[in-house]
């Protein structure tokens, strides 16, 4: 990260009425001393709340015997760049300990919690400045969800790649042209910057850091708290199925694909399609095949047999299942589709790829 000049930062004091304790001074045992892992957390306006609170529970309880919450082995304070409380996407609204430290060394990382203000291009210039002398101080960085936007905006990401959540994929892509964004791991480690697609992939970028940091038996007992079936790989793919329209200039295109996406269980038709940009049938065909050489309903079919793909590596419910979750009417369909597509059964390739993986 570029060295950035140091701003002239002062703690900001906690607002009236926020009851919330500051916990990064309420370690219950002096005699351990500072915590091997300790992460500032940042919440932007319309924060995720399943990826702040993924991520701050793995640290919560890895951090104590028997989810007890003692900040012994992991140690968190919860902040906002004006130190008032912030009001999630969903709508419940969250008290912080406070405003941002004058020294953002205190912590190992700084988590960056965004949600659904990413397309708000403001960005406070208390919080960027803190965020340059922070990374300047070599504190490591962690978006999550779309915090990596306001990363990225601070000039933090530099010719690193990152991992975006592929519902905001375009608009990242849209935004920072020049930042190689990716949506084919659930979070992407490159020493000093770590960013996380969000959701429930939060909960394994926490489990990632209680093992490297507290040891991998602290990160098993999160995993057993949380009834967990294991750690998940960084680089497992999101379950994300769609066809890479960076190029696409065609925003009818973009914006039927996009409708087709959200709807992989439930397939719309071609006239809900076509109502929904506004086209007529054979208006929306032809900007398909001018667009990406298919037709929509070929463009449909083939995200959901890559989703059906998808589910037989990494989530392998029964074949009937399976289909109904990609949108065919029954199971035989589906394995019809799917051999059509790719030369085999679902069961075979299942067996086959699953054979590679074990090589």
């Amino acid at each position: 990260m570029a060295n950035h000049a140091t701003p002239d930062i002062t703690a900001n004091p906690s607002p009236k009425g926020v009851s919330t304790p500051d916990p990064v001074q309420s370690v219950a045992d002096p005699k351990v001393g500072r915590p091997k892992l300790t992460v500032g957390f940042i919440l932007l306006d319309q924060f995720t709340l399943a990826a702040f609170s993924g991520l701050i529970d793995a640290l919560r309880l890895s951090a104590d015997h028997g989810g007890r919450g003692r900040q012994i082995h992991t140690r968190w304070r919860v902040m906002s760049a004006d130190g008032l409380p912030r009001t999630s996407s969903a709508g419940p609204t969250l008290d912080v300990s406070g405003g941002l430290p004058a020294d953002p060394t205190e912590f190992d990382y700084i988590a960056v919690c965004g949600g659904n203000d990413y397309l708000n291009t403001y960005m406070s210039p208390v919080l960027r400045d803190w965020l340059r002398l922070a990374a300047a101080s070599r504190v490591r960085m962690l978006g999550i969800c779309t915090g990596t936007f306001s990363l990225a905006q601070a000039d933090l990401v530099g010719s690193r790649s990152v991992c975006v959540h592929w519902n905001v994929l375009d608009a990242f892509r849209a935004r920072f042209p020049q930042t190689r964004a990716v949506v084919d791991h659930l979070f992407i480690d490159e020493g000093d910057l770590i960013t996380c697609a969000g959701s429930t992939a939060a909960i394994d970028l926490g489990l990632y850091l209680v093992a490297r940091h507290c040891g991998r038996d602290k990160a098993q007992q999160a995993v057993r708290h949380m009834m967990l079936q294991g750690m998940r790989s960084a680089n497992l793919p999101q379950a994300h199925f769609y066809a890479d329209l960076a190029d696409i200039h065609d925003n009818r295109v973009r914006q039927a694909a996009h409708y087709i996406e959200q709807r992989i269980d439930n397939p719309p038709s071609l006239d809900a399609i076509a109502r929904y940009v506004g086209l007529g049938r054979r208006q929306l065909e032809r900007a398909f095949h001018e667009a990406l050489g298919v037709s929509p309903m070929a463009f449909q079919r083939s995200l959901r047999l890559e989703y059906g793909s998808w589910l037989l590596l990494n989530n392998p419910p029964s074949i009937t299942q399976i289909a109904l979750d990609c949108g065919f009417s029954d199971g035989a369909h589906f394995s019809r589709d799917f051999r059509a597509r790719f030369g085999v059964s679902p069961r075979e390739y299942q067996q086959r790829k699953g054979e590679m993986k074990t090589v």
